[in-house]
């Protein structure tokens, strides 16, 4: 990281979301936002490209979304440094996500100072998360609802979400670049982990943990 600029990617399909966020954080001494992506497909692009200080990404996108995205730029380049900035304030996402290796999560409900505070703490190594979001996670944890955050791995997670939100075999594995076999696999696995036997099932679960809306 440069001492001058923190150089941060912004990435969320909202153009007018993209255009707020580069104002916010250019607004602050010391940020420089260099590129914005409008899909988990285009910010591991412009990742390798650019390779910059911070990405600020969002985990809801069309194509194969923020949490594959994040996967696969921290395989790239396991010292990434990046913030998640989401609607999603429910702690199985921040969970798989900060288990990932993202370093901060922050709610879009929350203060604009939250993300510019993450994105400082993430320039330099430091983890982040919104209070909204640490609180669930910490009620979470105490009243033992955490099993889908805890009992799934983050590509299992993944799948889950797809199939919940009504994606294809064929779909998911589009999206993940996995094979077909694997995903069914991955399926079964799903299942078994979480005692459910029929995809109403699965759904019903999604929406209880507000990965999907009812």
């Amino acid at each position: 990281m440069s001492q001058d600029n923190i150089r941060i990617i912004l990435v969320d399909d909202h153009a007018v979301v993209r255009s707020g966020l580069r104002r916010l954080l250019e607004q602050k001494p010391g940020m420089e936002v260099v590129a914005e992506a409008e899909s988990g497909e285009q910010a591991y692009q412009l990742f390798t490209e650019l390779l910059p200080d911070v990405v600020v990404m969002d985990l809801s996108m069309p194509g194969m979304g923020g949490l594959e995205a994040l996967r696969r730029i921290l395989g790239r380049s396991p010292q990434a440094r990046v913030v998640v900035f989401s609607m999603h304030e429910n702690a199985a996402f921040a969970y798989q996500a900060l288990s990932m290796g993202a370093k901060s999560y922050v709610a879009k409900s929350g203060m604009a100072e939250d993300l510019i505070h993450a994105v400082k703490k993430a320039a330099v190594g430091g983890t982040y998360i919104s209070p909204a979001v640490a609180q669930k996670m910490a009620l979470q944890s105490v009243s033992g609802e955490d099993t889908l955050s805890k009992k799934l791995s983050a590509r299992e997670f993944e799948v889950f979400r797809l199939i919940a939100e009504g994606n294809s075999a064929e779909d998911i594995g589009r999206l993940l670049n996995i094979s077909q076999k694997t995903v069914a696999n991955y399926q079964t696995m799903i299942r078994q982990k979480l005692g459910v036997n029929s995809p109403v099932e699965l759904v019903r679960l999604a929406i209880r943990h507000g990965l999907i809306e009812s």
